[in-house]
This record gives structure tokens, sequence and C-alpha cells, in this order.
């Protein structure tokens, strides 16, 4: 008993410096506060070296919450409306993959590591997935999963902050389900979801408590099914979880084992986020939609982060998610044989120029 208040002791100094951060921002009417506050409060706090971290589980709670708000979002006509840009969400994940691989290049060339970690730490996939993924072709698993976590914590904070700055709120709005709270309906829906994500879990699914989540969500949603609106304060909450839980990853000892390293991944985050907008401008003006909604679609952030950006300033909910969800799909099921595919071919150019010998 007393081992498992010991272990909860951080988790509760972790929430007390997160909930403070969020109110704080939000008095400040500062760009999503209840996620950017926490997030940079419990990661400075673990940096200067105090003993806090995030509540065991509060991250797929979170997710859970959050993927049930968003699946809310896809009405039928949300849905068929989304449903004729196939084609751009593809593209979009196609993008991210060759996006992956040039900032890689970069970074072993700026960070001075070998290829095989630079790619598995360029290609904008979980952090989690990106070093298992990456182990298994001798990746460096400790520096994929500190360039991971510094390019989400890169994205959430940077883009939101250009949106409010720049007056981007409600330019793409897209009206949930379900217009009032009816609690019994959402008590049903969140075990429903709920239910799912684990089952997900148990499977190993990236992201399963998002994903499983919208699996349910997003159909009864287009049936018609009348459920509920999700509270503000849920969601709310939800942001806190995933802020804590997204800062409670840093420490010391990331910044100061691999300063060079660090900073070039700062550097091809930034050349990811530059690139990733420009190709959201150029598609903007081929589709007609509204180009912060393609910022944030086609930007290098996780699901959950890059859709709760997108509700809270009301920036075409559904369109993020579907493109986020598409991107993760293809980024789990190509990133590997791709990489393999592409070292083959290398090796196997490699052996061929060994064997011709030096040209005369």
């Amino acid at each position: 008993m007393k081992a498992l208040a010991r272990s909860l002791i951080p988790a509760a100094g972790g929430l007390a410096v997160a909930l403070a951060a969020a109110l704080a921002c939000d008095a400040l009417h500062a760009p999503l506060p209840w996620m950017i506050g926490p997030l940079l409060a419990v990661a400075g706090t673990r940096v200067a070296g105090w003993p806090v971290g995030a509540m065991p589980g509060g991250r797929q709670v979170a997710q859970w919450i959050i993927g049930t708000a968003l699946g809310l979002y896809f009405s039928p006509l949300v849905a068929q409306r989304v449903g004729g840009f196939v084609w751009l969400l593809i593209l979009g994940a196609i993008f991210a993959i060759a996006v992956g691989y040039l900032c890689g290049f970069i970074l072993s060339i700026l960070g001075g590591t070998d290829r095989t970690t630079a790619v598995f730490a360029s290609v904008p996939g979980g952090a989690a997935e990106m070093a298992v993924l990456g182990e298994r072709f001798g990746a460096r698993v400790d520096q994929v999963a500190a360039a991971q976590l510094f390019r989400i914590l890169l994205v959430v904070v940077t883009i939101p902050s250009l949106f409010a700055a720049l007056g981007l709120h409600g330019a793409d709005p897209f009206l949930a389900a379900g217009g009032e709270v009816r609690w019994p309906a959402l008590v049903a829906l969140l075990s429903v979801t709920g239910a799912a994500g684990l089952l997900l879990a148990r499977l190993n699914v990236p992201n399963a408590f998002v994903l499983g989540a919208l699996v349910i969500a997003i159909p009864l949603t287009i049936a018609g099914v009348s459920t509920s609106a999700m509270p503000r304060a849920m969601l709310n909450g939800a942001q806190l979880l995933l802020g804590c839980a997204l800062g409670s990853r840093f420490n010391r000892s990331v910044l100061a084992r691999a300063p060079r390293f660090v900073a070039a991944v700062v550097v091809t985050v930034v050349i990811a986020m530059g690139i990733s907008v420009l190709f959201a401008l150029f598609m903007a003006r081929l589709t007609g939609i509204h180009p912060a909604t393609l910022v944030l679609a086609t930007a290098p952030g996780g699901i959950a982060e890059m859709a709760v950006t997108a509700k809270v300033l009301e920036l075409g909910v559904p369109m993020v998610t579907s493109f986020h969800v598409t991107r993760v799909l293809f980024l789990l099921t190509c990133t590997g044989p791709l990489f393999a595919w592409l070292r083959h071919h290398r090796r196997r150019r490699d052996r061929t120029r060994a064997s011709r010998g030096p040209v005369a």
C-alpha cells in the first residue's frame, strides 16, 4: 500500500503543476491552454529536476475521450464530403513518408547519427511505434524516441501559437452531432468506445484508444444514431491528461545526452513543418479546402494533438482527423517494408560498384 502511495506522489505532483499551468494559460487566453500549458509546465519541471510525472493510464483515457468527441463530427453530409477526398488523404500519407525520409537524410548529416536511426526518428509516426520499428532494423531506440518526442512538442506548441497570432479561428467549422449533453447516451457511447479501445490495445494496435473510439463513434454518427455532445470540462480534462503525459517524457538527460542531435532534430522538424505548409497551401488552391485546415491536416503532429487543435480552433475536425488516421495507417504498414526495400537496393548497388573495381 505504501509503495502504491509513493508511486502516485509524482503523478499527483504532475497533475497539480499541469492544472495550475492550464488555468494560468486559460486566464491569459493562450492557444490550447489545457494541452500546451500542462505540456510545457510538466516538461519544464522535469528538466529542472522536480520529481513529477503523469497519471498512469492518463494518456489512454485522454485519447479515449478525444477520439469519442472527434467521432461525433462525422455526420452523413460530412462523411460524404470527406469521402470525396480519399485521393487527397492517400496523397497526404505518401507526402508524409517522403518528407520523413528527406528529413531523415538531413538529420543523419546534421546530427551525426546513422541513416537508419535518422529515418525512423524523422518519419512522423508515434514515438513508441517508430522506436519499436526502428529497433528491428538496428536504429538507436533512445534517439528515435527522443526525436519523435521533440517533434510532437515543437508542432503542438508552434502551430497553434501561429494560428492564434494570425487570428485563424472558426474559418472552416464543422458542428458535432448532438448539441446538448445527454448523460445516459454519453455514458453508453463512452462505454462502447472504451471497450473498443481496450480490445485494440490487447491486439497491440498503435493509438488504440483513439482509433477504437473512432471505429465506433464514426459509424454511429454517420448512421444518425442520436448520442450526446461531449462536455467542455471533460474535453479540457482530456487535453490536460494528454499534455501531462507528453511533458512527463522529458527529463534533463534527454537534453544533455546528445545536444548536437537534439539541435539537428529541431532544425529538421522546422524544415518538415515548412514543407508541409507549402504542400497544404498548394493543395488548398487545388481543392478549395481552407488552407488552415490543410495545414493542420498535413502537419507532422499526432492524431490526438492535431485533431484537438482543429476542434478548439474550429478548423475542419473531420478532415484533419481523416488525414492523420490515414497517415498513421500508411506509416505503420509501409515504413518498414519500404525501408527494407530501399536498404536492400542500396546494398545491392554498393556491391555492384565494388565488383566493378576502381575505374582506370
